[in-house]
């Protein structure tokens, strides 16, 4: 038998309503033990390693419930404008980038913010400049826009006759002719031509996250998007060899992606995924269904129309990628087959969908444990918000979106109706209604660090911002968000023996590098992970 581990000397967040704090755990072959300085003197054998906490929290390991892992891992080696300061940096990465890859016959890569250009649009001549002639294709942060060069949408045909697909749009100057921007299904229309990211690119993509994601502490994940179609690409086999093969060292629920452009039809096809990507860590039993974009680009999906620049209402209200109708049966279908139902709601009128769908499947079916979740919930009506606790839905929260920032202020507050901006990431609203909360990143598209997005449930604002509280009222306690982040999240996750330091969980654990309960809330993002442990072995040391 493997020695004991005790972890001691240091406060213990247990994510377990029945038991308060703690300063000793016990683990042993992986399972913790006993919780408690009493417990663990009792139960330890002689010759037990030690570590010593020396003040620093330890608590369950960070479970991610809404994640892009492989995504976010091969873009890490594409080109990365993640965090560059303007456009004159973008260019100069694009560059550089260009220049240390003759060989490629595309540039691509992402992370770029629509903030930087005159209403949110790039232009392609920018592109020009720096790659005249290769074709670019940068996906924006969210991932609902590309930004091409003049190459690009050459050889996929587009210019100024070119119609908008029925899910995107083609962003034009007053002419028509193309701009450089693709939103949505758009993006589509030049990404078919990209060269494909081979198998091995995506494992090693993986395995590049899951040593990122292990660092901050994350132990366990839920991705969004297993075997995708819709243009968006399908990175299910380098989690079906990662875990086939030992390499896999989180837990990972695969999110079988819903194809918006098919019906009831797929199912019988979601049945045999589910049972070809179960294997060894990773286990497929939650469906991913995006009914709607983002609201900087006006296809979130809501209840009153968006605003134009001088203010006036416009006739579009975003889009809904899946019939409403249709979603009710879809869902209800889903349900009856164990699935989870994970759906992409951003827009009030998605959520209420969403939510309609959710009591279609309750009626139909009863109160099944299949532990539906909605991700994003950038606008929720105030109708809806009880809504989430009588249905047993889950709300998933991107808490880091929550907080004053370009592209909140400059190119999504002025567009929306005031009742409707007033009504952003109600975090605190759903709390009080007795909603479960969940946590997730959507990393690649922001952070994939818990410990900001944290700080930004409780302040409402990013770490080191000097911009006032966004919409103050909505924030969660310290403990509150932490728990979203561990047990919130296993429960999505329906990793029932994980999220909680409780005896017979297992021994996924974080060690943080001091307590952040003993700071104000405004140092809260200055905390780092010192150790992450996954079935009480050490995965990561600073």
């Amino acid at each position: 038998m493997s020695a004991d581990l005790v972890l001691t000397n240091g406060p213990v967040f247990t994510a377990d309503p029945l038991r308060g704090p703690a300063g000793t755990v016990l683990v042993r072959d992986g399972r913790i033990v006993a919780v408690g300085a009493d417990e663990v003197r009792d139960r330890a054998r002689p010759g037990a390693e030690t570590i010593d906490l020396a003040g620093r929290l330890l608590l369950p390991g960070f479970q991610d419930a809404h994640v892009h892992a492989v995504m976010g891992g091969v873009e890490l080696g594409q080109c990365d404008l993640t965090g560059a300061p303007d456009l004159e940096d973008y260019l100069r990465r694009v560059r550089d980038y260009a220049d240390a890859h003759p060989e490629l016959p595309w540039i691509s890569g992402g992370g770029w913010a629509m903030e930087v250009f005159p209403g949110g649009v790039p232009g392609r001549e920018l592109l020009d400049r720096v790659v005249p002639d290769r074709p670019v294709y940068l996906i924006n942060r969210d991932h609902h826009g590309a930004w091409v060069n003049s190459r690009a949408l050459e050889l996929a045909g587009i210019d100024a006759g070119t119609p908008d697909p029925a899910d995107g749009r083609i962003d034009r100057r007053p002419d028509g002719v193309p701009a450089g921007g693709l939103q949505e299904g758009a993006m589509q229309l030049v990404a078919r031509l990209l060269p494909e990211v081979t198998r091995a690119e995506r494992l090693a993509g993986l395995l590049r996250a899951q040593a990122l994601l292990h660092s901050l502490g994350v132990t366990a994940w839920q991705d969004a998007m297993l075997c995708a179609t819709n243009g968006y690409p399908d990175v299910s086999d380098a989690y079906l060899e990662a875990a086939s093969t030992g390499q896999l060292t989180a837990t990972v629920v695969g999110a079988l992606w819903w194809d918006r452009e098919r019906g009831a039809e797929q199912i019988p096809e979601l049945l045999a995924k589910r049972d070809k990507h179960t294997v060894g860590r990773l286990r497929s039993d939650s469906v991913k269904l995006m009914l709607d974009g983002v609201a900087e680009n006006f296809t979130a999906a809501m209840t009153r129309p968006y605003r134009d620049s001088c203010g006036c209402a416009t006739t579009n209200a975003g889009l809904s990628f899946i019939d409403p109708a249709a979603l009710r049966a879809y869902v209800t279908e889903l349900d009856a087959h164990g699935f989870q139902a994970h759906f992409h709601a951003l827009g009030d009128r998605a959520v209420r969908e969403a939510l309609d769908a959710v009591e279609a499947a309750r009626r139909a079916n009863g109160f099944r444990d299949t532990r539906p979740h909605l991700a994003h919930l950038q606008v929720v009506h105030p109708d809806d918000v009880p809504r989430f606790r009588a249905l047993g839905a889950t709300a998933n929260l991107q808490a880091y979106w929550a907080s004053h920032e370009p592209q909140m202020d400059e190119l999504t507050i002025p567009f929306l109706e005031p009742a409707l901006a007033a009504r952003q990431y109600p975090f605190g609203d759903l709390l009080r209604a007795g909603v479960h909360l969940a946590a997730g990143s959507d990393w690649p598209v922001t952070t994939p660090d818990p410990l900001q997005g944290i700080h930004v449930a409780v302040n409402r604002a990013h770490h080191g911002s000097n911009h006032p509280a966004f919409l103050p009222g909505q924030e969660l306690d310290l403990a509150t968000a932490l728990t979203a982040y561990t047990a919130g999240s296993a429960f999505v996750n329906r990793l029932d023996d994980t999220g909680s330091i409780r005896p017979g969980f297992r021994a996924d654990l974080v060690v943080l590098d001091r307590d952040p309960f003993r700071a104000p809330p405004a140092e809260i993002g200055d905390t780092a992970v010192a150790m992450t442990l996954v079935d009480g072995e050490v995965v990561y040391s600073a």
